[in-house]
């Protein structure tokens, strides 16, 4: 079956215990209040949307780049409207002010935390985490953060298809940038399989065409110069086959 495409003000359910994100509550009823793919669970209803920024939520888990050390504070550009401030406290280890630039400085990537978004939209960072940390190998990419919960898939099942066979370390911001650690080529096929999710996101039976995407193209990968005719029918064959993946937010 395929994946349900509405728009704002579609009525989505009739009960309003199933309000989720993407949604709001009129007359009785939980109407979209994005345009995106329907999400229907158990227990909410949800709609994820094609497109859009990254707006900051307590406990994401987010790629940053620091972007100035100030007084106690560094400024991270966290790929959102608004900036994201890690203070001194926050660090794991006592260090002074005028040391900050030997533990971050500019131009440092950064895998952090939000611990807090108040009204005004200041989004306060922790670095405290032990996942937490500097990244100074690997490459970093960034596209729309409202496919990521596809990159992720069910459960981190998409993100555990790619690891596994592409061999390569990833982790996926819910900010719209991922990190890739691994040989050249093991990241520059990441990164294409990556951009094709994206490119695809919005289609059923993604994990289907992503299997075969990654089939062709270690097909050209260990020598042979053209895909086979194999392959590329069944990469056809996957695009017009409707699948059942789930579309969830969140990361793993």
């Amino acid at each position: 079956m395929g994946k349900t495409i509405v728009v704002p003000g579609d009525i989505v359910s009739d009960n309003i215990k199933m309000s989720g994100s993407g949604t709001y509550v009129r007359d009785g009823e939980v109407c979209a209040a994005v345009y995106g793919i329907l999400n229907a669970g158990d227990r909410y209803i949800s709609v994820i949307p094609l497109a859009g920024k990254y707006i900051p939520h307590a406990n994401d888990r987010v790629i940053g780049i620091v972007t100035e050390v100030a007084y106690s504070n560094w400024i991270v550009d966290i790929n959102a409207p608004y900036e994201g401030v890690l203070h001194i406290s926050q660090y794991p280890q006592r260090i002074d002010v005028e040391n900050m630039s030997r533990y971050l400085k500019v131009g440092d990537c950064i895998l952090t935390m939000v611990k807090d978004v108040d009204a005004g939209m200041r989004v306060e960072l922790s670095f405290r985490d032990r996942e937490n940390r500097r990244l100074d190998d690997g490459r970093i990419i960034t596209i729309d953060p409202t496919k990521m919960p596809r990159v992720i898939g069910r459960s981190g099942s998409m993100i555990r298809l790619l690891k596994s066979e592409i061999g390569c370390g990833m982790f996926v911001g819910q900010n719209g940038r991922i990190w890739i650690n691994g040989n050249d080529d093991r990241i520059d096929l990441a990164i294409q399989t990556v951009k094709y999710i994206e490119d695809y996101a919005h289609t059923p039976g993604l994990t289907e065409r992503v299997q075969a995407f990654l089939k062709a193209k270690q097909k050209t990968r260990y020598g042979r110069t053209h895909e086979s005719a194999e392959s590329v029918e069944h990469v056809k064959s996957a695009e017009s086959t409707e699948g059942t993946d789930e579309v969830r937010n969140g990361n793993e």
